[in-house]
């Protein structure tokens, strides 16, 4: 389909195969609380990948956590969410959305509750691999649940929220994690960063299933799990992530780059694999259909740089102002609340934009956070504080973000069907957790090996100024991608 075919249509309304009808979808009073209790679980399961940042030097103090074992407390998380995002997609499509997303939160839930009352670092790592677990099973859901419940208008502005609540968690995610540290409640230090899931999933627990519609897949929709497919995937995305989180502290020995070798390798399988279960007319992990969606490579593109820039961000700036600035991490924490805003405002009003600007917004986005990134690293030059400077870059780095993000999620999801959603929020939820993932270990680590051995507000000053201008040249890079692929497509 052409951008102009795209601009001509109304907005919202999705295909659903090649007989071009629409989804029936939800009508009624309980639309708004049905989409208020998946995108509480979005936001919950989100919130979880960057609490954590905030709070690493108290669980590092209370728990003797090393310095690997730190970092996969922050990350085991994500690992194990990332490598079985794709997997939560189809079982979702398998045994029901409704099923797996309440599984999901349960397990999600309970480990929750194991993480705040966990005794030691081995423990508490743990726990979070088994909360990442819970997230891969309910997050892919929340797609499926907004592509098949939803139609026309309704759907469109339940996409431009989801983009929104998924744009914004992350800077929400360590405002709120600085709040929690520094109030000490009941002096329980960190702990409550993951109990404050506790209440909150046990009140989804009693009135999600009386939301959520029922959805019992008809046995002629149902696809088999694909179970080469599954290790394939599994394995070369485990051993891709593995050596980005540990590499740093373990000084990037030989294993870790075998790992990305073989890595790699086993993609070429997974794609092997893939193709000829189509040929055969099998169900692929991930269907042909969402990869040839007009725009769904440039969306794929723009989500992942946006999300490495941030993760990448957050994860140099939270340093710094704590460690380089001395800040307390509730200051730390709120500092970010700007950024957090601006991202939701430009989530949720972007559409109201020109219909023809909407493709544009992509590279415009990108553009607008790699100015950011230059503004804020002039302002925390040579140590000091930063001033109007720094939250005028944080305001603009959220608008810009939001912009690219949203518009890349709302575009490439108007071109799939919903009987494709599980595919499409597997694939789009991956690239999301891979690209912070990326981020974090790519430029976030970069911050961490300039700044070496030395410590105090200017080494630290130099170490940031650094790394925002590496995050400049990959916000540029993804913006030029974003712009030929655009050019291609109307080509």
């Amino acid at each position: 389909m052409t951008n102009e075919a795209l601009q001509a249509r109304p907005a919202g309304l999705l295909r659903t195969g090649d007989s071009g009808t629409e989804k029936a979808g939800r009508a009624g009073p309980r639309g708004g609380l049905l989409l208020a209790i998946i995108l509480t679980g979005q936001f919950m399961a989100l919130l979880d990948v960057f609490i954590v940042n905030v709070a690493a030097p108290t669980i590092r103090t209370d728990l003797h956590a090393s310095g690997s074992g730190l970092q996969l407390v922050i990350a085991g998380y994500t690992i194990s969410y990332a490598v079985l995002l794709i997997t939560g997609a189809r079982l979702g499509g398998l045994f029901g959305h409704r099923r797996l997303f309440l599984a999901g939160l349960a397990l999600f839930t309970a480990a929750s509750l194991a993480c705040g009352l966990a005794q030691s670092t081995g423990e508490l790592i743990g726990f979070r691999f088994v909360q990442g677990i819970g997230s891969a099973l309910m997050i892919p859901q929340v797609l499926s649940l907004l592509q098949l419940n939803f139609v026309g208008e309704a759907r469109t502005r339940a996409m431009s929220v989801y983009a929104a609540v998924l744009s914004s968690g992350a800077a929400l995610g360590q405002s709120l994690g600085g709040v929690l540290v520094s109030a000490d409640l009941f002096g329980t230090g960190w702990r409550p960063v993951f109990l404050v899931n506790v209440p909150i999933g046990a009140a989804m627990l009693i009135v999600a299933p009386r939301v959520l519609p029922k959805d019992r897949p008809a046995a002629s929709e149902r696809r088999g799990l694909d179970l080469p497919g599954l290790m394939a995937l599994a394995g070369s995305v485990t051993l891709f992530t593995v050596p980005l989180v540990l590499g740093q502290e373990e000084g990037w020995p030989v294993w870790g780059w075998v790992c990305l070798a073989l890595s790699a390798v086993l993609f070429g399988v997974f794609t092997a694999i893939e193709a000829r279960l189509t040929r055969r007319g099998g169900a692929p992990l991930v269907s042909g259909r969402v990869l040839r969606a007009p725009g769904m490579g440039r969306s794929l593109v723009v989500i992942t740089v946006a999300m490495a820039t941030n993760g990448g961000f957050l994860f140099a700036v939270a340093l710094h102002l704590q460690s380089g600035l001395g800040f307390s991490a509730l200051r730390t924490g709120l500092s970010f609340a700007v950024t957090a805003l601006a991202f939701g405002a430009a989530g949720m009003t972007w559409r109201r934009l020109p219909r023809p600007w909407w493709s544009r917004l992509l590279p415009v986005g990108l553009l607008l956070a790699a100015a950011a990134f230059v503004a804020l690293g002039l302002a925390l030059r040579g140590g000091g504080q930063g001033g109007a400077l720094f939250y005028a870059g944080l305001l603009v780095l959220g608008a810009g973000l939001g912009l690219a993000f949203s518009s890349a999620f709302t575009l490439a999801l108007g071109q799939v069907a919903p009987k494709d959603a599980p595919d499409a929020s597997g694939l789009l939820a991956t690239c999301t957790q891979l690209g912070q993932l990326i981020g974090v270990a790519t430029l976030g680590t970069l911050y961490v090996n300039r700044l070496g051995p030395s410590s105090g507000a200017h080494a630290s000053a130099h170490a940031f100024a650094v790394t925002a201008v590496a995050l400049t040249a990959v916000a540029v890079l993804g913006a030029a991608a974003a712009s030929i692929l655009g050019v291609r497509r109307r080509t």
